[in-house]
């Protein structure tokens, strides 16, 4: 089984993975580029990453697999129904992380705080009675766009601060057993916002949920609510956001995914918009997932998928084609 590795992020779990696959299997890592012959012999091809011209040229493949949730830079529709597309998790206990510190520091007005004292004021009830005392994390009712891994690793370490929730997806439905005080489908959205003090964005991106929150469900969350993007940057849409924090119709927000991203190493700023100018925003570079525990369990669910390709056994986490 010849395989081809081009995920950088794999890397420092090479020697996990490499151990982990069938006896025979030849393992070529190309994280700088991979050339059309060796492309052309790949069976399994390992990056988040695949375009048609490279589907042309990879004759005897057999399965794509990124080391990621998302499959948004593989070109689906140019591939063989013959070949197998699959994908791994693992981000969201690290992801989940993210969630409750950011929810955390902007519920609670740390990053305003930082931001006031950095320039001598001490923006706190104690030094300003103007100021009102702000409440705890656990006083907050927590409303979740999209109720998959992420938001249910992340509601379990919310339920400990004792939060509240609710939860609109797609189909109106959840598993058994969460503790949320509502759910609904996505034609509640408005009543989430409304609802909530924080709201976390994990939805996936489609056609449907493209630009899904806007200056209505903004103006809905409010002056004291916290939006956390850890979806996809335009499930939110991008001026409204941007309107929305300079003009304090929300609090503030946490987003980790953008409008734009870098190409081929060349960074860029996140948006045209200047976010960055914004004292009321936590800004990351789509970097919430990435912790050596999430990688090193993908290598983990690649390597079993391609010893059970190899076994002629079912592959987990199949993408739909």
């Amino acid at each position: 089984m010849k395989v081809v590795v081009i995920d950088p992020n794999l890397v420092p779990h090479r020697q996990r993975l490499e151990a982990m696959l069938p006896p025979g299997t030849d393992v070529g890592w190309h994280v700088d580029g991979v050339p059309d012959e060796v492309l052309r012999d790949a069976e399994v091809f390992v990056g988040s990453r695949f375009t048609a011209e490279m589907a042309r040229t990879a004759e005897k493949l057999r399965l794509v697999h990124p080391a990621a949730a998302g499959t948004d830079r593989i070109d689906l529709a140019a591939l063989p129904e013959t070949v197998l597309v699959a994908n791994a998790f693992h981000h969201e206990r690290s992801i989940s992380e993210y969630v409750v510190s950011a929810a955390t520091l902007l519920h609670r007005g740390f990053l305003t705080q930082d931001a006031a004292l950095r320039g001598g004021v001490w923006a706190t009830s104690v030094y300003d009675r103007s100021i009102p005392q702000t409440p705890t994390l656990g006083e907050a009712h927590v409303g979740f766009v999209g109720f998959g891994h992420i938001g249910q690793r992340s509601w379990k370490l919310l339920q400990a601060f004792g939060c509240t929730g609710s939860a609109v997806t797609g189909s109106g439905r959840v598993p058994e057993g969460t503790g949320l005080t509502w759910v609904g489908d996505t034609g509640h959205l408005d009543r989430l916002m409304r609802d909530s003090d924080v709201v976390v964005v994990s939805a996936p991106l489609t056609a449907e949920t493209e630009g899904m929150i806007g200056a209505p469900q903004l103006a809905a969350l409010g002056p004291e609510g916290v939006l956390i993007n850890v979806g996809r940057g335009p499930l939110v849409q991008e001026q409204a956001l941007y309107d929305a924090l300079s003009t304090n119709v929300i609090k503030g927000a946490a987003i980790d995914v953008w409008y734009r991203y870098p190409v081929d190493g060349v960074g860029c700023a996140p948006s045209d918009l200047p976010f960055s100018e914004l004292p009321n925003l936590l800004m990351t570079p789509h970097s919430s997932g990435v912790t050596r525990d999430t990688f090193a369990g993908r290598a983990d669910d690649v390597a079993a998928n391609i010893g059970r390709l190899v076994r002629g056994e079912p592959l987990r986490n199949l993408v739909p084609r």
